[in-house]
């Protein structure tokens, strides 16, 4: 059983330009609602732990969460507004966010919200804004420091700088979790914003000191490294013609939590002795996933029958 914390959202896209103004098409979204639809679509249990707004939009992401099988027992819901996050892509299929979600329902958790955790749960992902704004972030703290000893925590920082702009709380919310992590995942992208011109190697070894057992780096089109106990696992990228990137890095965690939990390995026990050989396997099925992402528009994530 898996449970994914953090933000459920909407991501508006423009479509051109109308008569009055612009044509917008809201999608359901966020960071964390994506790894969780990943996990089900990959035949994953897992449940979102996550303020939701018992608005209309709200109600959306409900609808969402069931047409996709992902379980509702960790959502809190409250009388707050949903967040809308603004995406721009340009030319490269890169895309770019605002966000509108001061006093949004995602923002607002409360630690009575803990008291929901599944008996069963064997792993926790925690990533993206929810991490740096409280008290949701207070909440998600204290779940970490209740469980990490004896369930697995999965943390990709996803900086989101239009939400929290100040860069080092961004960089102190990574240290604290690096002492309580065992699966890190950070892009080159967030790297280059918090630590620019730091060798990636160096980081790894840094946070793998404090006690992560892997730490995976993602470079888009470049492939990925893994900073395991045998040393580093390099990841060819995946040749696809690209659509766009939204997605891509939520899918590659998605698809290495469900390859980890396939091959019976994903436990606080286990993670720190997986051979590179493994690891190999695992980083490459992830970048298989996050390449089927790419091929498609939006956060349109695989299914298990689409990968090898």
């Amino acid at each position: 059983m898996f449970v994914v914390c953090g933000e459920a959202l909407f991501d508006v896209f423009a479509t051109g330009t109308t008569p009055t103004g612009l044509g917008l098409d809201a999608r359901i979204g966020g960071s964390p609602f994506n790894v969780a639809v990943g996990l089900k679509r990959l035949e994953q249990r897992v449940a979102f732990m996550g303020g939701v707004s018992r608005g209309f939009l709200g109600e959306r992401l409900l609808q969402a969460f069931r047409d996709e099988g992902v379980e509702e027992t960790c959502v809190h819901r409250l009388d707050a507004p949903t967040t809308l996050s603004l995406v721009g892509v340009d030319g490269h299929g890169v895309p770019s966010y605002s966000f509108y979600g001061a006093g949004c329902a995602d923002r607002l958790l409360p630690l009575t919200a803990l008291d929901t955790l599944p008996a069963d749960t064997q792993a926790i992902h925690f990533g993206s804004y929810a991490m740096v704004v409280a008290p949701t972030a207070d909440a998600q703290r204290a779940l970490v420091a209740r469980e990490h000893t004896h369930r697995v925590i999965a943390y990709d920082p996803n900086v989101r700088l239009n939400v929290e702009p100040n860069l080092q709380v961004w960089r102190d919310t990574l240290d604290w979790m690096s002492h309580r992590t065992h699966l890190l995942k950070v892009s080159d992208e967030d790297l280059g914003l918090l630590y620019p011109g730091t060798p990636h190697a160096e980081l790894a070894a840094r946070w793998r000191s404090a006690g992560v057992a892997m730490v995976v780096i993602t470079r888009g089109g470049d492939g990925a490294t893994g900073y395991a106990a045998e040393g580093e696992v390099p990841v060819a990228p995946v040749q696809v013609e690209v659509i766009d990137t939204v997605g891509a890095g939520d899918t590659f965690q998605a698809a290495m939590l469900t390859a980890l939990a396939e091959r019976g390995v994903l436990s606080v026990a286990a993670l720190p002795h997986i051979s590179a050989e493994v690891w190999r396997t695992v980083l490459s099925f992830a970048a298989q996933a996050a390449a089927i992402t790419c091929s498609r528009r939006g956060a349109d994530l695989p299914r298990r029958h689409e990968l090898a």
